[in-house]
C-alpha cells in the first residue's frame, strides 16, 4: 500500500475525501447481457452510439441482437469521429436531441462513449456549448439534473470512460483539447467484456495499455487530497480531487497489471493478457476518476490538438492524429523525472510496479527508474521516440507550452507547482528519448 504519510495536514486543506464508484459488469460474454440491462434501466428507444470501424464488426451486431431480442426500439449513430471535436460533439448531440430517446449505449472506445455523453447532456439540457466545458476554456456551469439512462459497452481498454464523469474533445477554434466533467454525465453502467479486445490492432493495444499507465501513476502521483483547499460546500468539492487512499489501491495495481501484462499484450496477446489489461483499466478509472491526472495528460491536450501530419498505425481514420494513449505517454518520462522529488516512494513504487529492477535503489532513484522503464517498454512497443516520432520538433515547443499551460484543472493536480518556463522545459526534454 502506498506511504499513508503523504497525507499531510495543511491550513485549510481537505479533510475529507469523496467514493465515486461506478457500477461495472465484467467478464467474457457480458455485452450479451446489454438488452435486459437496458430494459432494467427502463429504456424503450435506445440511441446506440458507435464510429465507422466498430460499426462493422460482430461486437455490434451482438449488441443489437441483444436489443432487439428484448423488444426494444434502437437507432444506430455510426457517425462519431475518433478523437472527437466539438463539431462532433454538436453533430451527436443534435442526433440525440431529435431522436427523442429515452436511453443511451455507447459500444466502442473512449471517443464513442464520450461523444454519447455529451450528446445525452446536451440533448436534456440544451445551452450554449461552452456552457458545460471546463473553466477557463469555457464556463464550467454545473450540470443541472440527471441524465437519461447510459450504458458504456467499452471495445478498448484505455480510457476508461465507462468508469467517470469526463468527456474530452478537440476545440478547433484553439486547436486544443479540453473537456466536461461532472459525475452527472457518467454512464449508469458499463459492460466489459475483454472479448471485444480480439480485433485491436497492435498499436491501439499499446495505446491503450500506456494510458492505462498514465491513468494510474499520475493518479497515485497527484497532490494529496489533503492539499486541495477545502471545499465552502461539500457538492463543490471536485472530481479530481487529488491522490487519496482508495484511489492509491486500485491505482498501484492496475501499474502492476500493465506492467506484467503489456509487452505480450500488444505483441503475442493470450486471451489472460487481454483479461488483465482491461481489468487494470477498470481500476485506473476507478482511480483517476476519485483522484484525478495530472501534467502529462494536461501535455497531451496540446500534442493531440495541435498535431498536423502525423498518421498511426491502426486507426482509421481520415484526418492527421495523434491517438490519445501515444499523445500522453511521449510525455510522460521527462514528467515522472521531474515530479519524483514531490513523492519519491511513489515514484519508486510505481517503477517496481511497472517492472522496474528496485532492489538496492535509493529512494531517491524512484523518478529516474520509473522513466527509464517506460522508455524500455515504449521501445519494445513501438511507440513513437518522444514528440518527434508525432511531427514535433523545436519550432513548436511554444504553442505547444501555451495550449498546455491552459490545462488549469490538470497542472493543479500535480504534486509540485509548474511554472510555465518549467513545462516548455518538460516539451523540450519529451522531444527525444533515444
Amino acid at each position: 500500500m502506498p506511504d499513508q504519510s503523504y497525507f499531510t495536514r495543511k491550513p485549510g486543506g481537505d479533510r475529507v475525501f469523496s467514493v465515486e464508484a461506478p457500477k461495472i459488469k465484467f467478464g467474457n460474454g457480458v455485452l450479451k447481457e446489454l438488452g435486459q440491462d437496458a430494459e432494467t434501466l427502463g429504456m424503450k428507444r435506445v440511441a446506440l452510439f458507435t464510429d465507422h470501424r466498430v460499426a462493422q464488426q460482430e461486437s455490434l451486431t451482438i449488441a443489437l441482437d441483444s436489443l432487439k431480442k428484448t423488444g426494444l426500439d434502437c437507432e444506430v449513430y455510426d457517425e462519431v469521429e475518433v478523437e472527437p471535436t466539438d463539431r462532433s460533439f454538436k453533430a451527436g448531440s443534435s442526433f440525440a436531441s431529435e431522436g427523442k430517446f429515452d436511453g443511451f449505449v455507447s459500444l466502442g472506445g473512449g471517443s464513442v462513449m464520450d461523444t454519447c455523453k455529451a450528446s445525452n447532456l446536451y440533448s436534456c439540457y440544451p445551452t450554449d456549448f461552452l456552457d458545460y466545458v471546463n473553466a477557463p476554456i469555457g464556463r464550467a456551469i454545473p450540470v443541472p439534473g440527471r441524465l437519461k439512462p447510459h450504458i458504456a459497452c467499452p471495445t478498448t481498454f484505455g480510457t476508461a470512460s465507462e468508469c467517470t464523469g469526463i468527456a474530452i474533445f478537440d476545440l478547433l477554434e484553439m486547436e486544443a483539447k479540453t473537456g466536461i466533467v461532472s459525475p452527472r454525465i457518467r454512464p449508469e453502467l458499463g459492460l466489459l467484456d475483454p472479448l471485444s479486445l480480439n480485433t485491436l490492432h497492435p498499436m491501439i493495444r499499446a495505446a491503450n495499455a500506456f494510458d492505462v499507465f498514465s491513468h494510474a501513476c499520475e493518479s497515485l502521483t497527484a497532490r494529496p487530497f489533503t492539499h486541495r483547499q477545502a471545499p465552502d460546500h461539500p457538492a463543490r468539492r471536485p472530481l479530481s480531487q487529488g491522490a487519496n487512499p482508495y484511489s492509491d489501491i486500485a491505482c498501484l495495481e492496475a501499474i502492476r497489471l500493465v506492467g506484467k501484462n503489456l509487452i505480450q499484450g500488444v505483441l503475442e496477446p493470450h486471451n489472460e493478457n487481454l483479461e488483465s489489461l482491461m481489468f487494470a483499466g477498470m481500476l485506473a478509472g476507478i482511480g483517476f476518476g476519485n483522484a484525478g491526472c495530472h501534467l502529462p495528460h494536461g501535455m497531451s491536450y496540446a500534442v493531440a490538438g495541435l498535431c498536423k501530419d502525423y498518421h498511426p498505425d491502426g486507426w482509421s481514420s481520415d484526418h492527421a492524429l495523434v491517438p490519445h494513449g501515444i499523445s500522453v505517454i511521449v510525455n510522460s518520462p521527462a514528467v515522472f523525472r521531474f515530479t519524483a522529488d514531490a513523492c519519491q516512494e511513489r515514484h519508486l513504487q510505481a517503477a517496481w510496479a511497472m517492472g522496474a529492477e528496485t532492489r538496492g535503489a535509493g529512494i531517491q532513484d524512484g523518478g529516474h527508474l520509473l522513466a527509464d522503464r517506460l522508455i524500455y517498454l515504449m521501445k519494445e512497443t513501438g511507440i513513437p521516440n518522444g514528440l518527434e516520432g508525432v511531427g514535433y520538433g523545436s519550432e513548436h515547443l511554444e504553442d505547444l507550452t501555451e495550449r498546455a499551460y491552459a490545462q488549469k484543472r490538470l497542472i493543479d493536480n500535480a504534486p509540485c507547482p509548474v511554472s510555465r518556463d518549467q513545462m516548455k522545459d518538460l516539451f523540450e526534454s519529451s522531444l527525444s528519448y533515444w
